[in-house]
């Protein structure tokens, strides 16, 4: 039976989680749906309209996470400096204009700048919440806070398909627009009323929070103050550190290959689902080809949610990242060589349920020896440099189809770069050894 102190901590995180969890997830369910909701526009008419080629559309899809690289980090340092209220606030009013004004791209030119500058608009906005989940929750617990978070990403294309194929078969010809066009019009608005909500509703630390007691703030503070000297005197990582050593960027390469797979099926399920009347002769309404897209994304959430839970109950972290990435990444390249939709499906599913699992418990990894402005600085350097997968996974997965004229090749270098990542995961370890010259 836990002691009175542990009974107590663990009644203020879960107060901690009811407050702040269900509304950082809805910010992120908006947040990546508006990410990748070009995935359900391309093959609905804005390829067409466009005349964009796969490797085009894979190109556009992708340039967001060029934008993305480029003020990720600074952006991160001003929310550490500024609070986590103000600066996610900015970032969802610019991301969500950007985002409503592709309502109305006019050619493929205007659509590769909108998508570059909607990743300009949104840089710091992941990272900055994984740093804000470090004010409010101690490392023991960190896991499941992230799942919980990040839930919001299998959700949101587990909804967001069913949602953006209503909006796209239903809001055609409303204010004159296409169907795909009136999605990203109805999508994007949400961001930016949600800033205003989240300038009032948010707290920047625990020491702010006039919704706990005064006790269960002196708990909280004491508690993540202890553990964040703890971390700076075993491993002594300044913020210069943090964005130059070589385990950041070994970080950051497996965070590649698990964004890899995410963008991958993100972008191009929808497309592999069309291919299925080609390849195996069915027919699915633009509402049934929603749902189906929807089904390898709430199998995820679950597990994403349970794995974590168990990786925090264990404390084993590596195989927690590793073992799911490898199952995924031999799963994704059989799923386009089997011999009807269902076992394709299946085989997606795994891929789906690989890629959801290892994604909280590897953010757990860099706040085991990073705190303060260098929990700020590498965070955000490993998400940047991870999510140039962001741009490679749809541009190679395009380029690759337009090449051969099929998408197993794509899903290889998919399954590729999923099972090496996980090599580096495990070669790299929980954390660093600790050492005289560390």
């Amino acid at each position: 039976m836990d002691s009175p102190v542990d009974q107590h901590g663990n009644r203020v995180l879960r107060k901690v989680a009811l407050r702040i969890m269900p509304f950082l997830a809805l910010l992120y369910f908006v947040n990546y749906l508006d990410r990748v909701n070009i995935g359900f526009a391309g093959p609905n008419g804005m390829n067409k309209e466009l005349g964009l080629t796969a490797t085009a559309f894979g190109f556009a899809s992708g340039v967001f996470f060029l934008g993305y690289l480029v003020l990720e980090v600074p952006s991160n340092l001003a929310l550490h400096r500024f609070g986590a209220r103000r600066w996610l606030a900015r970032i969802m009013i610019t991301w969500g204009v950007v985002a409503t004004v592709m309502a109305f791209v006019p050619n493929p030119t205007t659509l590769v700048i909108l998508r570059f500058l909607l990743g300009v608009a949104e840089a710091g906005f992941f990272p900055g919440i994984i740093l804000y989940l470090t004010y409010w929750f101690p490392a023991s617990q960190r896991a499941k806070a992230v799942a919980l978070f990040m839930a919001a990403v299998p959700v949101s294309s587990a909804i967001g398909s069913t949602v953006s194929s209503l909006l796209i078969s239903g809001g055609h010809g409303v204010f004159g627009l296409s169907g795909w066009r009136f999605m990203f019009l109805v999508e994007g608005i949400p961001a930016i009323l949600l800033a205003v909500v989240t300038w009032y509703y948010l707290t920047d630390r625990p020491e702010q929070a006039k919704w706990l007691s005064e006790d269960e703030r002196s708990w909280l503070a004491a508690e993540l103050d202890a553990e964040r000297r703890a971390t700076e005197a075993e491993h002594h990582w300044p913020l210069r550190k943090a964005l130059t050593h070589p385990r950041i960027l070994g970080l950051a390469f497996v965070y590649f290959g698990i964004a890899y797979g995410l963008y991958a099926l993100g972008f191009f399920l929808p497309t592999i689902i069309a291919g299925f009347k080609q390849q195996f002769g069915t027919n699915f309404s633009t509402w049934e080809s929603g749902l189906i897209n929807a089904i390898p994304y709430v199998i995820g959430a679950v597990a994403m949610v349970l794995w974590a839970r168990h990786g925090d109950r264990t404390g084993e972290r590596k195989w927690h990242v590793a073992l799911p990435m490898l199952l995924g990444g031999l799963a994704i390249p059989i799923a386009l060589y089997l011999g009807n939709p269902f076992a394709a499906m299946v085989a997606v599913t795994v891929c789906a349920v690989g890629v959801c699992a290892a994604l909280p418990t590897f953010w757990a990894l860099p706040s085991n020896f990073l705190s303060g402005a260098a929990a700020a600085g590498g965070i955000a350097l490993i998400n940047s440099l991870g999510n140039i997968s962001g741009f490679a996974a749809p541009y190679i997965t395009g380029w690759l189809r337009d090449l051969t004229g099929s998408q197993r090749t794509g899903m290889w270098a998919v399954g590729a770069c999923m099972v090496a990542a996980a090599c580096v995961a495990l070669a790299l370890g929980a954390k660093p050894q600790v050492s005289r010259r560390e």
